[in-house]
């Protein structure tokens, strides 16, 4: 059966943690060699883009980019006539959407991985990128702790859920009306985080935590909203005195690009437990390990063959 990545929990474990392992490894196997990887863009990207492109080539294979309008899924094709179409000529199908829906109809349609780069539900390379990250500052992340303040959104939750994977426990600072819900705060204790809070009080979460995360208040397609977002959100400002409430080595993480001075202060961005430009590095070590991991779990046929 072909395994496909919509969300990090699509992973076991176990199968999270070889993911992990290849992340960090220096000799990725050629996986690709020979194939193409289309990577479909409804929305825009730097650090997406770039990771992909070269995480591809890294295994050997050869990045195909499709904008929008080339493939304009449910305009001129279906989701699932565009995935088949793609599926003739590429061994990996990563795409970056608006609606999670469109991933699931396009991974039902094809015998071939299918990668989700970013949805509206989740962004699971980003939250392997993050553990990285962490686990290079921490080695063993094991009972650890991570605090989301501000927005909760498809980065969080999938963060949350990779934290939780590999026995880390997940907090959360957010406003009334933009917290998790109880639903997925329990998806997290089942998926083994050993704490699980969620509260309107930033202090609260941050305290004696080991990794600070925030986001955008108001992300791509949101921009209508800032306004009514700003004053809402301000309180949760990440600052020098809320990651003074954190433990003596945490660090601080955002998966980028920044509001600087709106989410996160210049002086906690820049400074010292900043950690924002590994965990945008991570971004090719995580779309690396990920792509060569399901195309190593698949029996591909070759292409003309399919």
């Amino acid at each position: 059966m072909t395994r496909h990545l919509l969300d990090v929990d699509d992973l076991s474990g176990p199968e999270l943690n070889e993911v992990l392992a290849l992340g960090t490894a220096t000799d990725p196997r050629p996986v690709l060699a020979g194939r193409g990887a289309a990577l479909v863009f409804e929305k825009p990207s730097n650090r997406t883009r770039n990771s992909t492109e070269m995480a591809v080539v890294a295994l050997g294979g050869h990045p195909i980019y499709l904008r929008r309008e080339e493939v304009d899924i449910d305009g001129r094709e279906s989701a699932e006539d565009v995935a088949r179409t793609l599926a003739l000529y590429h061994s990996v199908i990563a795409a970056r959407v608006y609606d999670h829906r469109v991933l699931q109809r396009m991974a039902d349609s094809v015998s071939i991985p299918v990668v989700n780069l970013l949805s509206d539900h989740s962004h699971p390379l980003q939250a392997i990128a993050d553990l990285l990250t962490i686990k290079a500052e921490f080695g063993d992340v094991e009972g650890r702790t991570v605090a989301w303040v501000g927005d909760y959104s498809n980065v969080a939750r999938s963060l949350a859920k990779a934290a939780a994977m590999v026995g880390m426990g997940v907090r959360f600072a957010c406003p009334a009306g933009y917290q998790p819900g109880t639903a997925d705060l329990e998806v997290f204790e089942s998926l083994g985080a050993p704490e699980v809070i969620s509260t309107s009080d930033p202090g609260e979460a941050v305290d004696g935590t080991h990794v600070v995360v925030t986001d955008a208040w108001y992300s791509m397609g949101q921009e209508e909203e800032a306004a009514h977002r700003r004053p809402i959100f301000e309180p949760y400002r990440v600052d020098d005195d809320l990651m003074g409430l954190a433990a003596g080595d945490a660090i601080f993480m955002h998966c980028l690009p920044a509001h600087r001075g709106e989410e996160v202060t210049n002086s906690v961005l820049d400074g010292a437990r900043s950690r924002v430009w590994p965990e945008a590095a991570n971004r090719f070590n995580a779309a690396r390990a990920a792509i060569e991991w399901l195309v190593g779990q698949a029996n591909l046929p070759g292409i003309g063959n399919r």
